[in-house]
């Protein structure tokens, strides 16, 4: 496991954790602080996977030629 998916992980996992603790306190803030930040991590791992495989693609296309 590479350290960008380590703390896309983590920032994943927070996300998670601020979301129970805003549902549990009541506070809006904490609670949607925590699903923008489970949102923004799996939109992050998604875009940064099609980026490298765009990219090796790209890399094969360039050798081949």
């Amino acid at each position: 496991m590479s350290l960008r998916d380590l703390v896309i992980l983590l920032v994943v996992i927070l996300g998670i954790v601020l979301f129970l603790y805003g549902s549990n306190a009541y506070d809006a803030v904490f609670g949607w602080a925590g699903v923008f930040m489970v949102v923004g991590g799996v939109i992050a791992y998604a875009a940064l996977e099609v980026y490298g495989a765009l990219r090796k693609r790209r890399k094969l296309e360039t050798v081949e030629s």
